[in-house]
């Protein structure tokens, strides 16, 4: 007979069942796990050598937890995963509002009914998802919302006092007895309410309106928080902080690598449904890109650190890239296309929402911002696969066919929805493009090989070597050198660049002003 099939206290004792509070549960079954070599957080990634092992060991340690980090560092995820660590169920009193255990009852209404049934004392087992609660903290939650309040009508009803525990609606702390709760952005509780949680958390008692009512509540607590609000000079309360016995810091993906893991775990790529479904390829060095955009925002001048930014950046960056993609194919009738650059301009949306401006940001404009770091992102990953226009001596020559053919007058216009056949006669008319991209990039198909061509042709614009017009329908790359001269008034106009343009390194150089 399974434990579940168990209805009565006598059966429980018979059985020689034995309870355990939470946290002695949690850190049997974390024991269990881990000899076993199970996944005990599967889903998490980019903490395997820092955060998981310190809340491992802050439940091993029967702590309770705050985790402290910036907005989308899977603090909630973590939290919630917890459960996992709780038995599957658990018997408690039938019709009890504290899920109590049936060897040890809490509550006067608890107590009674032991009393009165003894051994046949009804009991129900209550499943790991229902022991686990959780508030998120705002500046209107009450006490009545977490501890509990006197239901004075009940008081008056039944003439009972204040004092009196059958008068006391219970919040959903002690309604959570017996299992984990959580309070999301600690810091943004009222004063007043964190030391409403001190006894809680040391003497298992609470007290409402004055009136001490003991009970030996049995719950792991769980927090989470932001750094800046964590401190002294924020709006926590500090005994509460002492009271938390592990502090454990969160931390955004270190590498890139990381980075796209967790993306192409989190974002919605498979678009094959329908009829007109699209097929839409992303070459390994996009994903690297859309990574790449979340790194330089988190060292941006027009960006407030204080706020973080999200992985929720980049999932939401590749879903509108994809998007981009398969919009543009269908309009073409294609029933596949590849991620091209210029597809990126429409991923500023899915940053622009996601990351807080200082002054200096907002002075820019939130999409001006969003578009430069893309920029950044496309410079940063350009110098992994090709040379680095930069460098004067090794990497700027191998560039000199395509700056000729430009310096020539030519131009590469690049509209939004255009077909990948018109898209292809377009980047291939550039002098020597095709095969720089053909040896330092290795496409695997010719849709890759065109895609990278334009990555060259955008990554030389953001060196300041190839001249770019943004419009609504599209963009337009152009000579940098013949426009500049023209807009300064010198009488240059644009012509053929020779050898020593391109290993020249003294002052004269034509192109160092625009790198």
């Amino acid at each position: 007979m399974a434990l579940t099939d168990l209805s009565t206290l006598g059966a429980l004792k018979d059985a020689d069942y034995q309870v355990r509070s939470v946290k002695d549960e949690m850190r049997a079954n974390l024991m269990a796990k881990l000899r076993a070599g199970e996944d005990i957080f599967p889903g998490i990634l980019g903490y395997e050598q820092t955060v998981i092992p310190q809340l491992q060991n802050a439940i091993l340690a029967k702590h309770d937890i705050i985790l402290l980090g910036l907005r989308g560092q899977a603090k909630s995820r973590l939290i919630r995963m917890l459960p996992r660590l709780l038995d599957d169920h658990i018997p408690v009193i039938a019709d009890t509002p504290l899920n109590e255990d049936p060897f040890h009852p809490v509550t006067t209404q608890g107590r009674e009914i032991v009393e009165k049934h003894g051994d046949d004392t009804p009991i129900e087992w209550l499943p790991r998802e229902a022991r686990y609660g959780e508030k998120l903290a705002t500046p209107d939650t009450t006490i009545a919302d977490l501890i509990g309040d006197i239901d004075p009508i009940k008081a008056a009803n039944e003439r009972l006092t204040y004092a009196d525990e059958e008068v006391i609606h219970f919040g959903i702390i002690p309604r959570t007895n017996r299992g984990i709760f959580a309070i999301n952005e600690l810091p943004d509780l009222q004063p007043r309410i964190q030391v409403g949680l001190f006894n809680i958390m040391e003497e298992q008692d609470i007290q409402i309106r004055g009136f001490n009512v003991r009970f030996p509540l049995d719950v792991m607590m769980v927090f989470s928080a932001n750094p800046e609000d964590y401190t002294s000079r924020g709006n926590l309360v500090t005994p509460l902080k002492d009271r938390i016995d592990s502090q454990i810091t969160t931390h955004y993906p270190k590498t890139i690598e990381t980075g796209i893991s967790i993306t192409d775990q989190e974002a919605w790529q498979d678009r094959a449904d329908g009829e007109a479904a699209v097929d839409v390829h992303i070459p390994q060095f996009f994903r690297e890109i859309i990574e790449q955009v979340a790194f330089e925002a988190r060292e941006s001048e027009y960006i407030d650190q204080t706020s973080g930014v999200s992985v929720r950046v980049t999932r939401a960056a590749l879903e509108a890239l994809i998007s981009a993609a398969e919009r543009r194919a269908l309009l073409n009738a294609e029933d596949e296309t590849t991620v091209r650059i210029s597809d990126l301009m429409h991923v500023a949306p899915a940053i622009t929402g996601k990351v807080e401006l200082v002054y200096e940001g907002e002075q820019e404009g939130a999409e001006e911002v969003a578009l430069t770091l893309i920029g950044r992102a496309v410079r940063a990953r350009f110098n992994d696969y090709f040379p680095n226009p930069s460098d004067k001596e090794d990497g700027r020559p191998q560039y000199k066919d395509v700056l000729n053919w430009f310096s020539q007058g030519h131009t590469v216009d690049l509209g939004q929805d255009m077909s990948d056949t018109a898209y292809a006669d377009t980047l291939g008319r550039v002098d020597g493009l095709q095969a720089l991209v053909e040896e330092h990039l290795s496409p695997e198909t010719a849709a890759e090989t065109r895609v990278g061509m334009e990555f060259v042709v955008e990554a030389l614009h953001q060196h300041s070597l190839v001249g770019k017009e943004v419009a609504d329908g599209g963009q337009t790359y152009d000579d940098i050198m013949g426009s500049m001269l023209s807009s300064i008034g010198d009488g240059g106009v644009p012509g053929d660049y020779d050898e020593d343009d391109f290993n020249d390194d003294d002052d004269d150089d034509p192109l160092s002003r625009y790198r």
